[in-house]
């Protein structure tokens, strides 16, 4: 997806360019008819209470599931993101197993979508000591990464001047088709795959058509992997554009590959048991750019493995997803995640369509253009809604173009259903010489003459960052109290490595092969906070996986280097917390962040018994029995998050009133240097008063902490109708600036 100045296009030319596909979210919430038909489902069992007759809880999942089905086999058996097994039953047996002691829920299989050279001079990261300090640490730093599989001839795995594989390490290469353990280095140091559930649902796989084995016939992996720690290639770029320097955010971070998204989807019973091996893999990060799940933490198995692997001290940056700008469109939400969306860089590749009518718009392209010398005079345009008989017609659909009106034409079509480059390799079969993908709704609908010009790689490109119109947006729809998504980082037009598979494209008709390849999606943001925050755990291996998430909050911008606030390509107005969280990552600060939040496994308990979950779906999640106090007073609000969601009830039909008070409890660590710390507020609306109390904090030595409270009090009244408010609570000692986002809601 690219990102237009004053023009309402955007240009592609006959499919050069991939954008990862929206979350899918599962509404499956209805009463089904009894059916004899069998699916699979995960079972979270409580092995605390294993009857004592049994040796090895294994022996007790089995004999759970012979108790409503003889012939069920335990496709997975989890030991870590999980307590419990996959398997397939009918939907009664299901209702039946539930009611067995021991078992704390039976939820069915969902399946989930998947939802660089510029991006580390564009961040900040030069390749000398002054900026990043070298250490060992880094080696030893472990990225698991949950995708496609990898390529792993790419150079961006060349494993030159990296030492022996961490002692830390406890994974495995593993071979299958078209892959064996000696495609595993230094670099990548071990790759997986995970086809159980997706079998279970869709049948053997074709290999003849896709690699049972980690490697990646898709693309998607190699890109991800090689965005957070690709070894630094020089001269990388996709037919010319985006030359330079390929290598990752922590270039001597190691790679673990988990493949568990195939052609028809990624599902969640092969995810889980991803999850499961990479904790014992012992990595450090795990990084998953995909998403589906919208509902409570405890029926989201990416938030239920999540749990575990951040009690284990991983780190797991997710993306949020690709259907925005809509509100509430996000996916991973949950606190112990690090949800991702996606900004622009300063880099461009413009065109230009030049009408015989002498109107001129701007977009994007990545096709050269010198080739066609049809597109640099004028030449016949078509709408494709004028040049197809089917209702559909102006999406440029399979099928659905006219030949005859196509021939040797620029054909312009809208943007939706379809992917982008589907639209361009269909108006080149209808004979098109050129496409146009409209970004709103259509104009120019007569038939006219134009003119494509092509300007290459443009770097410098301002403003930047903009937030991506497709980043999906908060507020969080599961938990509104918690804001997401947490942070954006580079998302639009990443150039990053491939897989020799396939085409830039990813169409099969596209014959062509290419090592680096550019495409957009908060799939690539994800692996940017993934490599970042394997920067930091390298700089300093004793921070958790919170602190290294506040880190990166904290330090991240929300204003330009002019003053002016960040923009939202969307509304071409500026972004909001909602659309940007915390800010746009800036890891040279975040290095040396002074003051951060840090969270326990308690913490996050107790977080749970504030959304008054039960005993089962708490253990679900934990992995152990865990009693709520009941003397107790939880709120979700004294979680010690970096961030701010302030929700207000309004009155129908009047609004609400100064007694609407809400307050927060923070407790902020120093690592940094001794010092005293101010705090500054600031709102952007004078419908809410914002106080900190105390004002100020002094620290005297490291890792000591402090606590304060923020106090939110509606002012007045306020229409039940108003909208939402932002801004900013900040705390300063003169050299560090520890921020944090403020966004506040009407119900």
């Amino acid at each position: 997806m690219g990102i237009m100045s004053t023009s309402v296009m955007l240009l592609f030319l006959l499919g050069l360019c991939h954008l990862s596909t929206a979350a899918a979210v599962d509404k499956n919430n209805v009463a089904k008819p009894k059916t004899t038909a069998s699916t699979t489902y995960i079972v979270h069992m409580a092995k605390s209470e294993m009857p004592a007759s049994f040796e090895h809880h294994t022996h007790w999942y089995d004999s759970s599931l012979k108790t409503v089905s003889d012939s069920a086999e335990m496709m997975y058996i989890y030991s870590n993101a999980i307590h419990g097994f996959s398997t397939k039953l009918t939907p009664e047996q299901a209702e039946s197993l539930q009611s067995q002691p021991g078992v704390l829920s039976v939820l069915p299989e969902l399946k989930y979508e998947l939802h660089t050279t510029r991006t580390p001079e564009f961040l900040g990261l030069g390749q000398t000591t002054e900026t990043i300090p070298q250490s060992n640490s880094e080696s030893d730093v472990i990225i698991g990464v949950l995708d496609t599989g990898v390529w792993p001839e790419s150079k961006s795995f060349e494993d030159t001047g990296l030492g022996p594989v961490p002692g830390s390490w406890k994974g495995a290469c593993e071979s299958g088709t078209n892959f064996n353990s000696s495609n595993c280095n230094r670099k990548l140091i071990g790759a997986r795959y995970f086809a159980k559930g997706y079998e279970a649902t869709l049948g053997p796989i074709e290999t003849s058509k896709e690699s049972k084995s980690p490697r990646d016939d898709d693309g998607h992996g190699t890109h991800t992997a090689s965005t957070a720690a690709g070894s630094v290639v020089s001269g990388a770029s996709l037919f010319g554009y985006a030359l330079g320097t390929a290598r990752g955010m922590a270039p001597r971070a190691r790679i673990a590959a988990y493949k568990v998204c195939w052609v028809g989807g990624c599902f969640s019973s092969d995810i889980v048991a991803a999850i499961d091996q990479a904790i014992a893999d012992n990595v450090n990060v795990l990084s998953m750019s995909l998403g589906g799940g919208m509902s409570d933490y405890f029926r989201d198995s990416v938030a239920i493995g999540a749990f575990s692997a951040m009690e284990k001290g991983i780190l797991i940056s997710c993306s949020a997803g690709n259907a925005g700008p809509s509100a509430y469109s996000l996916s991973n939400s949950a606190p112990w995640i690090t949800t991702v969306g996606a900004g622009t860089l300063d880099r461009d590749f413009p065109a230009f369509v030049s009408l015989g009518n002498g109107k001129n718009f701007s977009g994007v392209s990545l096709y050269r253009g010198n080739s066609n010398a049809a597109l640099t005079t004028l030449t016949p345009f078509v709408y494709a809604g004028n040049a197809s008989n089917a209702t559909s017609g102006n999406l440029c659909m399979m099928g659905t173009l006219i030949p005859e009106q196509v021939k040797g034409k620029i054909v312009m079509c809208d943007r939706g259903v379809n992917a982008r480059v589907q639209k361009g390799a269909v108006v080149k079969a209808a004979g098109g010489v050129g496409m146009i993908l409209a970004n709103t709704a259509a104009n120019g609908e007569e038939l006219v003459a134009a003119t494509i010009l092509f300007e290459g790689t443009k770097v410098g490109v301002q403003p930047s960052p903009v937030v991506a119109a497709f980043s999906s947006r908060g507020p969080n729809s599961v938990t509104p109290n918690i804001l997401k998504p947490d942070i954006v980082a580079p998302g639009v037009n990443i150039l990053a490595g491939w897989s020799g598979a396939i085409g830039p494209t990813g169409l099969a008709i596209d014959a062509r092969r290419v090592a680096f390849n550019i495409i957009s999606g908060t799939s690539m943001s994800c692996p940017h906070v993934s490599g970042l925050a394997a920067l930091l755990k390298g700089a300093h291996p004793e921070w958790s996986p919170a602190v290294i998430r506040s880190a990166l909050m904290t330090t991240a911008y929300t204003a330009y280097k002019n003053g002016q606030k960040l923009q939202d390509v969307a509304t071409g107005k500026p972004s909001t917390p909602f659309d940007h969280g915390a800010g746009h990552v800036d890891p040279i600060s975040a290095l040396n962040p002074g003051l951060v939040y840090d969270l326990t496994v308690d913490d996050y308990l107790s977080f749970l018994c504030a959304l008054n979950y039960s005993a089962s779906e708490i253990n679900s999640l934990a992995k152990r029995s865990y009693t709520c106090d009941e003397k107790k007073k939880y709120s979700v609000r004294d979680l010690n998050y970096p961030s701010f969601a302030v929700n207000f009830e309004s009155r129908y039909g009047g609004g609400t009133t100064s007694s609407n008070v809400v307050k927060f409890t923070r407790t902020l660590t120093n690592v940094g240097p001794p010092g005293t710390y101010k705090a500054s507020v600031t709102s952007e609306r004078q419908l809410v008063k914002i106080s900190v109390e105390p004002e100020t904090l002094s620290f005297s030595q490291a890792n000591e902490k402090k606590v304060y409270t923020v106090t939110f009090s509606a002012v007045g009244s306020v229409p039940a109708s108003a909208v939402n408010s932002f801004g900013r609570v900040e705390w300063s000692d003169g050299k560090h600036i520890v921020g944090s986002p403020v966004a506040i809601s009407w119900n």
